[in-house]
């Protein structure tokens, strides 16, 4: 017997949506400014460490909008 599939009810309207791509796009910005700057100064590799986090928030934001979750 085949379990029924599970339904995904939309649980954010056009403006939390709107508001997560924002996040998403400013922080992706951020993320490729840091990242710039960080190879235009020779810094050490470990810094770009760093980056992660705001990388993070750029693709949970993008996702969630695009998800509507």
């Amino acid at each position: 017997m085949e379990a029924p599939a599970e339904v995904c009810l939309l649980n954010i309207g056009l403006k939390e949506r709107t508001k997560r791509m924002r996040f998403g796009a400013i922080s992706l910005g951020i993320a490729v400014l840091a990242l710039a700057g960080l190879m235009m100064t020779s810094a050490s590799p470990w810094w770009s460490v760093l980056l992660f986090l705001p990388f993070a928030g750029a693709t949970t934001g993008y996702f969630q909008a695009r998800r509507k979750t």
